[in-house]
């Protein structure tokens, strides 16, 4: 299988053929959050996790804590099953769920998607790991990875993507997670982070289970 940067490589440079007036749009975002250094307040290594509660695709509310009773977390911020680089992360996450649940981890995906019935019929909620719902995008604030989406990629999702991402995320219409994910020891201690403001790159699931076997 092919590495997911290898993937999402190849979702950039077909995104560039087919529009490429929109793709350096955003590589002139992103490299203006760069400069700002948007996600640098993420979480640290070493530091405790917030506490999370947050409804699954059956509205029934998961906490971490109960999680951590049983070990390790890996947690994942995505923007949406919409997104075409976020299922591509997803994917290569369920390709590696049989070993990263062999290290006694518990895998975490939270988007601000609402939980309902359109939730449970995408494919992200028929995977294997825990899908949650931060509508309001309060938890992935509390990380630090809350982004205030540019108008330039909300026209392009409005006009050319047909999202109506105030529906999608019950009022939430412009922020969104920075991609990113945390390996947290059982005590809730950080021990391993990613963190991207580019939307396009993401971390490769081998690193987390690096992670997890350096932890064990």
């Amino acid at each position: 299988m092919k590495k997911l940067k290898e993937q999402t490589d190849a979702k950039i440079a077909e995104g560039r053929k087919a529009n490429p007036d929109f793709m350096k749009g955003v590589d002139a975002i992103i490299s203006k959050a760069k400069s700002f250094q948007q996600g640098e307040d993420a979480i640290k290594i070493g530091e405790k996790a917030p506490e999370i509660e947050l409804p699954n695709p059956k509205g029934e509310l998961v906490s971490l804590s109960s999680l951590l009773q049983k070990g390790p977390a890996v947690i994942t911020f995505y923007r949406g099953s919409w997104c075409p680089y976020c299922n591509l992360q997803l994917r290569a996450l369920q390709a590696k769920l049989p070993e990263i649940k062999a290290l006694g981890a518990n895998l975490i995906a939270i988007s601000p998607e609402v939980p309902d019935g359109s939730l449970t019929e995408n494919e992200i909620s028929k995977m294997e790991f825990i899908v949650l719902s931060d509508q309001d995008a309060k938890v992935a604030s509390q990380y630090g990875v809350a982004w205030e989406v540019p108008e330039f990629l909300l026209e392009h999702m409005r006009a050319d993507r047909k999202l109506d991402l105030e529906k999608i995320n019950n009022g939430n219409k412009n922020i969104l997670p920075i991609p990113a994910t945390f390996f947290l020891g059982p005590d809730g201690i950080v021990k391993w982070t990613y963190v991207n403001v580019d939307y396009r790159a993401r971390s490769e699931p081998d690193d987390v289970i690096n992670a997890l076997k350096n932890l064990s």
